[in-house]
């Protein structure tokens, strides 16, 4: 077969197909509603079983436009008495037999989790893409709505970090998370950062037996958090060499590693060396910086560890 392209006058007089449309435009546009994940869901719980979807919201599926209208769209949600909860999910198909984009309910299986999305990209069928996940329990006379509906961005999908799983991303697919400021990339396998900055957080946890000297201060930039982890002097008498120490310092949750020590070496008073522990996420001390491996302190001696790093991501 010859090469062929168009709109062009070589081409059935300029002529464009519904689906000779969808194949130039399905990447003009990514799939998904416009706007961002700050405005009202799409989707919400209607009167007994019904979904409601918002008016005037306008989506973008394969290239081809859809809007909810000037006024509500109330979607019907079929009872469920089966015994086991069914969750359905409310999606914008588009209907290559009549080349129409429309809200409607995909009905999942009870027991069985969410119904996949069917997206097929060939010269018949349908492409779906999530709007809403509705929970329908057994005997249920209402239901619940998590909202899923995607967004199309400047390449960039915004999103939030709470949002539903993506059930089809795009490998290479870029998303901002407005809530946490990070920017991540759909490997092919997972979500992985590319970029995310904490700021400065200052991380003293107040303790009798020392005081701060130098606040410990802890940033986390791409995945990577780094410690300040500070200066502190001996403030509850002397110390045998024995025994541990547990230091005015804890790491938050979300910086923490996830199953390993982090070690930093520090400089005691005399010219003495000592070792910081700092216990990963699954420990009993998670978070913890504690003095250990140590010579014998006494009161008012400084404690001046090293900086230090990790990856959690």
């Amino acid at each position: 077969m010859a090469q062929n392209s168009w709109p062009s006058p070589a081409h059935n007089s300029r002529a464009v197909t519904d689906l000779e449309y969808e194949k130039i435009a399905s990447r003009f546009s990514d799939n998904g509603v416009y706007g961002t994940p700050t405005d009202d869901a799409v989707v919400t719980a209607g009167t007994g079983l019904s979904v409601s979807v918002r008016p005037e919201v306008h989506a973008s599926v394969r290239g081809h436009a859809w809007s909810s209208g000037t006024s509500s769209v109330t979607l019907s949600i079929t009872a469920n008495s089966s015994g086991s909860t069914r969750v359905d999910r409310v999606v914008l198909r588009l209907d290559r037999s009549d080349w129409t984009v429309r809200a409607v309910v995909k009905q999942g299986t009870p027991g069985a989790g969410v119904p996949t999305l069917t997206q097929q990209t060939g010269d018949t069928g349908v492409y779906e893409i999530l709007l809403a996940n509705v929970t329908v329990l057994n005997g249920a006379s209402s239901v619940t709505v998590t909202r899923g509906e995607r967004y199309v961005g400047t390449r960039i999908r915004p999103c939030t970090s709470t949002s539903l799983t993506d059930p089809n991303p795009e490998f290479g697919e870029l998303r901002w998370e407005t809530d946490t400021k990070r920017l991540r990339l759909y490997d092919g396998t997972s979500l992985v950062n590319v970029y995310d900055y904490s700021g400065q957080i200052e991380v003293t946890s107040t303790l009798s037996g020392w005081s701060v000297v130098v606040t410990p201060i802890l940033e986390r930039r791409n995945g990577v958090v780094c410690l300040r982890v500070g200066h502190f002097s001996r403030a509850g008498g002397n110390l045998a060499g024995p025994s541990d120490s547990r230091l005015p310092l804890l790491v938050p949750a979300a910086y923490r590693h996830p199953d390993r020590n982090v070690y930093a070496t520090a400089y005691i008073t005399g010219a003495r060396i000592g070792r910081v522990t700092i216990y990963p996420a699954n420990h009993t001390r998670a978070g913890q910086a504690w003095l250990t491996q140590k010579p014998d302190m006494t009161n008012a001696d400084d404690l001046l560890p090293g900086d230090v790093s990790w990856v959690v991501d």
